[in-house]
């Protein structure tokens, strides 16, 4: 048996899951604690795998979001999943969030993905390009782009500018929230293994608007 680790720190808490990736009917399990902290990470894990009958030697691959997002979660999170990687007993991928995020559409080529960065500033993904904008922008971005989802976290579902733009370019909305982990095994086969990784925070665009 193998299995698939995934680990998303970037958003609130930790979500965790695991994926047998060779059975015809593969086992998943996942769990989901929005008030977790890195040192529960290895506690998590341990629940995981005596929940799927696992050992850590049959994880073989390591799929960890690296941001943007929560400074401490992404450190904590790319940490944690480079110590399960350091003996090179299973390889390591990192993937940026909003790329992760943009799985959970049916068409993830298709897809747009907005989530909140702060007040009236977004972190959006279109078209393979990763930003940090402000609304105008947004709404400007994907009125000239042809988007049939918007994958979005609950305050870009909540923003009534953002609902009025996703109506009228008649794209489907979807929630981040309670989408399963598994939906990112597709990345496996488009981003190279690393054993070292980094966290990403679009710091280069984020300083540009502030200074």
């Amino acid at each position: 048996m193998q299995f698939d680790l995934f680990v998303d720190t970037s958003r609130k808490g930790i979500s965790m899951a695991l994926l047998e990736s060779d059975a015809p009917r593969p086992r998943y399990t996942e769990c989901v604690d929005e008030t977790a902290r890195g040192e529960t990470a290895s506690a998590m894990l341990d629940a995981l795998l005596e929940k799927t009958g696992a050992t850590l030697d049959q994880i073989t691959r390591v799929m960890v979001t690296v941001g943007p997002g929560s400074f401490s979660g992404l450190r904590t999170g790319v940490a944690f999943c480079e110590g399960l990687c350091f003996s090179g007993k299973r390889k390591l991928y990192g993937v940026s969030t909003l790329q992760a995020l943009s799985c959970f559409a049916a068409e993830p080529d298709k897809a747009a993905v907005v989530i909140r960065a702060r007040k009236d500033y977004w972190y959006m993904r279109l078209n393979e390009k990763e930003s940090f904008i402000e609304t105008e922008q947004v709404i400007k971005a994907l009125k000239s782009s042809e988007v049939n989802y918007v994958v979005v976290d609950e305050c870009a579902a909540s923003d009534e500018t953002l609902k009025s733009l996703f109506s009228e370019i008649g794209a489907t909305t979807v929630i981040d929230k309670g989408k399963p982990l598994s939906d990112w095994a597709r990345l496996f086969e488009r981003v190279a293994p690393s054993l070292m990784q980094e966290a990403n925070y679009i710091q280069p665009s984020y300083f540009e608007k502030l200074h």
